[in-house]
């Protein structure tokens, strides 16, 4: 995904700003639920889901949805965002961001173009 001095590279700039959304990102290292990332990053629950619901909105946090052994179901989420590179060129910003889907697209690719597969 590449964005460059558009509007949604503003939003991701004003997104990374936020210290709860910081701490969300990096604390979601692997799928967690709302509470343990309350928990974690010493918010409450609205302030997590809030910030969830903007880092999903721009593909930055992925949400599962399990079911536990009694039957309940529950949402864990987790960080989709591997690498976020910045460039500033000829007075623009550019701004690269790697999710981990397209690290396993890029991987899968490679092994495919390795075998001498289509």
């Amino acid at each position: 995904m590449q964005h460059g001095g558009t509007a949604d590279s503003v939003d991701i700039f004003q997104i990374l700003a936020d210290e709860y959304a910081r701490k969300i990102l990096l604390a979601a290292d692997r799928p967690k639920t709302a509470k343990t990332l309350s928990e974690e990053c010493d918010a409450s629950l609205t302030t997590i889901y809030r910030r969830v619901s903007t880092l999903q909105e721009h593909d930055l946090v992925e949400e599962h949805h399990t079911v536990d052994s009694d039957g309940s179901h529950r949402s864990e989420f987790e960080t989709s965002l591997e690498e976020l590179h910045v460039e500033i060129s000829d007075g623009q910003l550019s701004l690269t961001i790697e999710t981990r889907d397209e690290l396993a697209d890029n991987f899968t690719s490679l092994w495919s173009d390795l075998r001498g597969g289509d």
